[in-house]
């Protein structure tokens, strides 16, 4: 209906009311047939031209870019401006200026929305949650802005303001926060009282997999009776850190492969070296990507159970293609999948233990002090049966 009134030269409001005239001007294109690139050069002519404020070319070249990428309908796909690349590579080596959140893109409310919150930076001393959704950014709505373009508005130079506009449940919420860098530990470990190791991985950065090896090492030196691996609200990072991991942990054998869009297939694989102690992957619906594929390969080779809920299901590997300008294209190039050959993509894993948490309560981060991590007391459970 919206878009009859506008031809008419009547665009209708929520409240039925008319509330901007248009005036409808033929701009002479005739029958000629267009190539893409002489069309583009005559919109932003005619924007130049008649637009009553004054146009940026460069905000609006920006644009047509990113909604190339967006017209995809692929989240993972999309255009980065130079400074948006450098964040994104930022992010990648494990340290950044931020706020101190790690997000996931939702698909479902086409936004970010926050999985766990930094201890001891400003997300967490404002009192920002995970589960948050964030639909602005310095009073810019955000919603339907690819993830990557979001996250790199909420980073900038260290000791700058930004505001972030949130929704918890019905309530919406304010909070104004300085940057300051993040120094990203993606790996921690301890021992239990139980005897089991435990690991927890928080995404796969660069310096991930130096981080996980020396705390594996120092674990195993005091006879563990089994590992718990943690990869709850990870939401990925680089496939060749997680299959580093993975060769650790399993023996020889696929540990995922990717197709491209002509059929070609890429194989990644594990020598014969094994963990050697019984393991239990703990898995929810914040564990993506490279997470994914690390559980995946576990579990398919049965070298690990599975505990915790379905995953988040990102079965698709992307790209960067870098611009003379220093801007650059993130574009989905393959599809990966399980050595069981699954493509997990939109669907996810099923554990072989489904578990829940505590009622209304979709992340560890979101449990009260003192309450029962379920899933993972299940694991260790598991884990100790095992073991004897």
């Amino acid at each position: 209906m919206q878009n009859r009134s506008f031809i008419l030269g009547i665009f209708t409001g929520v409240c039925g009311a008319a509330i901007s005239l248009v005036l409808i001007q033929s701009v002479g294109m005739g029958t000629t047939r267009w190539t893409v690139g002489k069309k583009m050069d005559h919109i932003a002519s005619l924007l130049e031209e008649n637009y009553v404020e004054e146009v940026n070319e460069t905000a609006m070249a920006d644009g047509a870019f990113w909604g190339m990428t967006a017209s995809l309908g692929d989240p993972y796909t999309t255009y980065f401006t130079a400074d948006e690349m450098q964040s994104f590579l930022t992010d990648l080596e494990g340290s950044f200026c931020g706020v101190g959140v790690t997000v996931i893109y939702d698909e479902d409310a086409q936004c970010l929305r926050i999985v766990s919150v930094m201890d001891g930076y400003p997300a967490k001393e404002a009192g920002l949650q995970a589960g948050d959704y964030i639909i602005a950014v310095d009073g810019e709505d955000v919603r339907g802005q690819d993830g990557n373009t979001v996250a790199a508005k909420i980073q900038g130079k260290e000791g700058t303001e930004v505001t972030l506009q949130t929704l918890r449940g019905q309530q919406q919420q304010t909070y104004t926060l300085t940057r300051q860098e993040v120094q990203v530990q993606s790996v921690y470990g301890q021992m239990r009282p139980d005897g089991l190791a435990y690991i927890a991985i928080t995404s796969f950065n660069s310096n991930t997999y130096d981080q996980f090896s020396s705390t594996l090492t120092q674990l195993r030196a005091q006879n563990p009776l089994g590992l718990i691996l943690d990869l709850r609200d990870n939401t990925g990072g680089i496939l060749d850190v997680a299959n580093e991991i993975a060769d650790d942990l399993m023996g020889e054998g696929v540990i995922v492969y990717t197709v491209d869009k002509a059929g070609n297939r890429v194989d990644y694989t594990s020598d014969a070296d094994a963990l050697g102690l019984p393991l239990a992957v703990l898995v929810n619906g914040q564990s993506a990507s490279a997470s994914e594929v690390l559980s995946g390969a576990i579990q398919a080779h049965g070298d690990g159970i599975l505990v915790g809920t379905q995953t988040f299901g990102k079965g698709l590997v992307q790209k960067t293609f870098g611009l003379e300008d220093g801007s650059a294209l993130k574009i989905t190039v393959e599809k990966y999948y399980t050595p069981n050959d699954v493509c997990i993509q939109g669907v996810g894993l099923t554990p072989d233990e489904v578990v829940e948490l505590p009622e209304g309560k979709i992340s560890p981060a979101l449990l009260s002090e003192g309450e029962e991590d379920t899933q993972l007391e299940r694991a260790a459970s598991l884990l100790l049966e095992d073991a004897g």
